[in-house]
């Protein structure tokens, strides 16, 4: 198993996310989350807070 990194900062509804892919961001509240990976992947999470409960939608790439 390699070495990983993964650092998140976070400002209100924003979160920047570094990690040795690149860097990726998301903004959202704590039931619904926009995220653009590193890579270019984009995701639509929508969370029942407290229940564990997900649902996870990959956007199509640009």
């Amino acid at each position: 198993m390699g070495w990983s990194y993964r650092k998140s900062i976070r400002k209100g509804p924003f979160r920047i996310n570094l990690s040795k892919k690149g860097v990726g961001h998301s903004v959202g509240t704590r039931g619904a989350r926009y995220s653009r990976s590193a890579d270019g992947r984009r995701t639509m999470t929508f969370r029942i807070p407290g229940t564990g409960l997900s649902w996870r939608r990959s956007l199509s790439r640009r």
